[in-house]
C-alpha cells in the first residue's frame, strides 16, 4: 500500500518532466542496491562457482564449434543440454543409465574395446600402488560400520517385487558426499552378481553412459586389473575418464570387491575427457534368505560404498542423485535380469568376467582381526544433527548475489540460469539438497 501511494503521488505531478524526475529518484536507489548485491556476490563467490562458470563457458564454445560442423555427430550429441542432470554413478556397479528422450544409443556410445597389445601384457609382479590389503581392511570396516566416519543419513527405502533397496548418505568434513546402499536381489547367486559388476563387455548393453572401456593391465594370479573408462555426462558437463584399479577377495562365500581411482602415467591427461582422480566404489556381496521366508539363501545382498570428485559442486551433485537415484536403480535390476538370461544361454564368458573369478582367499578370522583394529561403533541416523545444519548457514545476500553474477555471465539459456537460481534459493532458505 505504501509503495502504491508513492507511485500515485509521483504520477500526479503537474508536468512530465517532474514525473520522470521523481521516477528516476525512486528507481535509482533500487538499481544501486542491485548493483551492490551483484558486486558483493561476485567478489565473495565460492570457488566452485568460478569452476562451474569456466566449465559452462568451455562447453558453450564446444557447442558453437559443433554447430559449424567442426565436430562429429557423436560429439555434437554429447553436448546437448538435458534435464536428466547429473545422473552420475553412485557406485561403478550402480552406473546411471541415461534416458535422454529422442537420442539413440548408437549415436552416443562406442562399444568397449580391449587393446590387444596392452591386454596381452600381464602384471607378473603386482605393482605396490594398486589395490592392496589395506583396501580390504577399509572396505571391511565400512561394511561393519567401524570406519570411524560420520553417521549415515538414510535417504531412500524402496522396493519392487524382486528387489529391496535402501540408501544412505554422509557428508565428511572434507571431500565429496559419500553414499552407502544395501540392495537385496531375489533369485540371484553371489557368483553371478560378482561377474555382472565386473563384466565390462556386457556393461555396454545396459549402461548407456559408458563410452569406452579398456583393460590396461591385469594380474593372472591375484585378479587385479587396471581399466580405463570414459563415461558420458549429460547437461553442461564434459565427458569424464577414470583409471580404475580393482580386485576381489573371497571369505566364506562373501565377496569383497574394491574399485578405486589410481594414478597412471601411461594414459596422458587431456582437457577432454576430464580425468577423475578421487574415485572409490566398492561393495560386499553375499547370499541371504529370500523375502519369501522359506529358509533358503536364494537372494543376494549387495552393500555398496561410493564417492568421487567429478569437478561438480557437491550440493548440485546431491540434488541430481536424489532426483535420479530410484529410476537408475530399477534400470540396474533390468540389466541384471538380462545378464541372467545371457548366462543361461551358455554363451562364452567375456574376458573381464573370467578375471572376476580370480579371487584372493582370506579367512574369516583374518577379517575379524582387521575389523578389531577400530572399536568405535557408529549409529546410523535418519536425520541430520543440529550442529550439521548450523554449519550450512551462509549469508543469503552473498548466495543470491553470487547466483545473479554467475547467471549473468553465462550464455546457456533459461534452463541453466533457472537451475543456478533454484540452488541459490535452496541455500538461502536453509533447505537441504
Amino acid at each position: 500500500m505504501a509503495l502504491g501511494s508513492v507511485l500515485l503521488e509521483i504520477l500526479q505531478r503537474p508536468t512530465t518532466g517532474e514525473v520522470l524526475g521523481e521516477i528516476l529518484i525512486f528507481v535509482i536507489p533500487l538499481w544501486v542496491a542491485v548493483a551492490i548485491g551483484v558486486i558483493v556476490g561476485w567478489a565473495w563467490r565460492p570457488k566452485w562457482a568460478s569452476n562451474l562458470s569456466r566449465e559452462m563457458l568451455l562447453d558453450s564454445k564446444v557447442s558453437k564449434e559443433a554447430e559449424k560442423g567442426e565436430f562429429s555427430a557423436t560429439t555434437t550429441s554429447s553436448v546437448i543440454p538435458s534435464f536428466n542432470i547429473l545422473k552420475f554413478q553412485l557406485p561403478s556397479c550402480v552406473s546411471w543409465v541415461a534416458d535422454d528422450g529422442g537420442i539413440q544409443k548408437d549415436s552416443l556410445s562406442v562399444p568397449p574395446t580391449l587393446n590387444s597389445e596392452r591386454s596381452s601384457s600381464k602384471i607378473e609382479k603386482e605393482r605396490t600402488d594398486l589395490v592392496m590389503e589395506d583396501d580390504l581392511e577399509h572396505l571391511s570396516k565400512l561394511v561393519e560400520v567401524t570406519d570411524g566416519g560420520p553417521a549415515w543419513i538414510q535417504v531412500m527405502d524402496r522396493s519392487t517385487p524382486n528387489m529391496n533397496y535402501q540408501a544412505w548418505r554422509r557428508d565428511p568434513e572434507t571431500g565429496p558426499p559419500q553414499y552407502r546402499s544395501r540392495t537385496v536381489y531375489e533369485d540371484v547367486t553371489p557368483d553371478l552378481m560378482r561377474d555382472f559388476f565386473w563384466d565390462d563387455e556386457f556393461r555396454a548393453k545396459w549402461d548407456d553412459m559408458l563410452l569406452h572401456a579398456e583393460t590396461l593391465e591385469e594380474c593372472p594370479t591375484k585378479g587385479t586389473m587396471v581399466v580405463h573408462w570414459v563415461r558420458k555426462f549429460p547437461f553442461f558437463c564434459s565427458d569424464r575418464e577414470y583409471i580404475i584399479g580393482r580386485r576381489i577377495w573371497e571369505s566364506d562365500q562373501m565377496y569383497y570387491c574394491v574399485t578405486k581411482g589410481i594414478p597412471c602415467s601411461s594414459v596422458p591427461r587431456k582437457n577432454k575427457p576430464r580425468r577423475v582422480d578421487l574415485y572409490y566404489s566398492s561393495w560386499c556381496i553375499r547370499a541371504v534368505e529370500s523375502k519369501r521366508r522359506d529358509g533358503q539363501l536364494t537372494a543376494c545382498e549387495v552393500m555398496l560404498f561410493h564417492h568421487e570428485d567429478m569437478g561438480i559442486p557437491w550440493e548440485i551433485a546431491k540434488l541430481g542423485v536424489r532426483q535420479g537415484m530410484w529410476g537408475a536403480v530399477k534400470k540396474i535390476e533390468a540389466g541384471l535380469r538380462a545378464y541372467q538370461k545371457h548366462r543361461a544361454s551358455a554363451e562364452p564368458l567375456s574376458h573381464s568376467a573370467l578375471m572376476a573369478q580370480i579371487n584372493t582367499k582370506v579367512s574369516a578370522d583374518h577379517l575379524r582381526s582387521l575389523e578389531s583394529r577400530t572399536s568405535d561403533m557408529l549409529e546410523i541416523e535418519s536425520q541430520e544433527t543440529p550442529e550439521k545444519r548450523a554449519g550450512n548457514n551462509i549469508p543469503k545476500f552473498l548466495v543470491i548475489g553470487g547466483a545473479i553474477a554467475l547467471a549473468c555471465t553465462l550464455d546457456r539459456g533459461l534452463a541453466t540460469k533457472a537451475l543456478i537460481f533454484g540452488v541459490a534459493r535452496r541455500f538461502a532458505t536453509g533447505r537441504r539438497l
